[in-house]
């Protein structure tokens, strides 16, 4: 990948780490770090929302091969509506760079917040279009992620996470009326929060 941008780290044991599902009003946060394998590269890696769910896919099994560890974590929606998203994702970050077979001697960061962890490493603002090991990550999040909310879709029919993933669509918020939140919502999102605080007042 070709990028203006320099780490200060240029070194090969690098962990790329990015997260899938900040924004969802359903499902979990995913977290993903990968270490890559300077001498088995990687073509066509990018930021995952760039590339169509076919070619996601097959990076997917691609990083998975060739790199030389990753790891995938998450925190719940348990998680996130009792510390609120961004605590949760921190807490996924941390969760995966610890899951790495290899520990790290520097941690590159999509986005512009370090979970509080003893890595060194530092934040890269769009580094999932501009750091391999980050894109790699963003791609193993959301491929996780994405087929976990097609399995889902099954579980809690009418919904449409398979179409949407969980995210605030006029079709999920409308099935969202119809039907109430499911397990898999996040109570402390809106217009969720605010529905369940309405049913309250009506039962008390």
């Amino acid at each position: 990948m070709i990028t203006p941008y320099q780490l200060c780290y240029d070194g090969e044991l690098l962990a790329g780490v990015d997260e899938v599902g900040r924004g969802p009003l359903a499902g979990d946060v995913v977290t993903a770090a990968v270490i890559l394998d300077p001498g088995k590269p990687i073509e066509g890696l990018a930021d995952s929302k760039k590339l169509t769910d076919k070619r996601r896919q097959q990076l997917s099994v691609l990083i998975k091969e060739r790199a030389l560890c990753w790891s995938i974590a998450r925190a719940s929606v348990e998680e996130i509506d009792r510390y609120n998203i961004l605590q949760a994702t921190m807490m996924a970050m941390v969760r995966a760079v610890d899951g790495l077979a290899i520990k790290p001697e520097y941690v590159a960061v999509d986005g512009n917040r370090m979970p509080p962890w003893n890595y060194v490493g530092e934040t890269v603002i769009k580094g999932d279009d501009k750091i391999p090991s980050i894109s790699a990550a963003s791609i193993l999040a959301k491929v996780c992620r994405d087929n976990e909310m097609c399995e889902l879709d099954e579980q809690y029919p009418g919904y449409g996470f398979s179409a949407h993933k969980g995210y605030g669509t006029k079709r999920h918020r409308d099935a969202i009326e119809c039907l109430g939140p499911s397990p898999i919502h996040r109570q402390s999102f809106e217009p969720i929060k605010s529905m369940l605080a309405a049913r309250q007042l009506t039962v008390l």
